[in-house]
């Protein structure tokens, strides 16, 4: 399969809700995620894609920033791949593409969370020489 990697315009943020959805395990609605990522598009946003001619069968958010700890950084959301794209390489491909991406736009680091149970992408993550920096911490108002 040709799979291509690109950064696909704000513009067309739609067309990731499906995938976001299933990576969500439907916890936030369709309608909610369109009405976050409309908002989204107008922050320090971009959208990554695997595609197959013009199936979306891959995705990764990236959010710009400046650490005071490491300078330009880029943090990575929501990234996913669909399950009968797994296990070929395809997510090594994806990765190596990224940290090009944002090394041209000047990043100094990536970072990302993943969820605490999401043991495959742990190992996945400490092969791409991803280290734990701390935990993550949520309080909902």
């Amino acid at each position: 399969m040709s799979y291509q990697f690109k950064i696909i315009s704000n513009e067309d943020l739609n067309q990731i809700i499906p995938m976001v959805y299933e990576l969500n395990d439907a916890k936030v609605s369709e309608a909610v995620l369109k009405s976050r990522f409309n908002e989204m598009k107008h922050q320090n946003y971009e959208c990554a894609v695997i595609s197959i001619g013009n199936d979306l069968v891959g995705v990764s958010g990236l959010w710009f920033c400046t650490r005071h700890y490491m300078g330009k950084s880029v943090e990575l959301d929501h990234v996913f791949i669909k399950p009968e794209h797994r296990g070929n390489g395809l997510g090594k491909q994806f990765m190596a593409w990224v940290n090009n991406y944002v090394k041209e736009k000047g990043c100094n680091s990536i970072e990302l969370n993943t969820y605490v149970q999401n043991y495959p992408s742990h190992k996945f993550y400490y092969n791409e020489g991803f280290e734990i920096l701390g935990y993550h911490f949520l309080k909902k108002l």
